[in-house]
């Protein structure tokens, strides 16, 4: 059962890859299918439906003052 788990744990690693990403395929990974929140005006209106719903707000990006004139 041992080798077994051995060689599945090694045909699971055998699938990364530790080279680097080419100039060329950089184009790939810029796509917007491959960020986070591919529709920015969603994710905006989904964080503020959350922020209203926790009374909480902030954590998504750069810092302001307390004065709330940085948002």
């Amino acid at each position: 059962m041992k080798m077994i788990a051995c060689l599945a744990a090694l045909s699971m690693l055998a699938g990364c890859s530790l080279e680097p990403v080419q100039p060329w395929e950089k184009g790939n990974l810029a796509k917007p299918i491959m960020q986070f929140d591919p529709d920015r005006l969603e994710a905006r209106s989904d964080r503020q439906i959350f922020q209203s719903r926790e009374g909480a707000s902030g954590g998504y990006g750069i810092g302001g003052g307390g004065c709330g004139c940085n948002n």
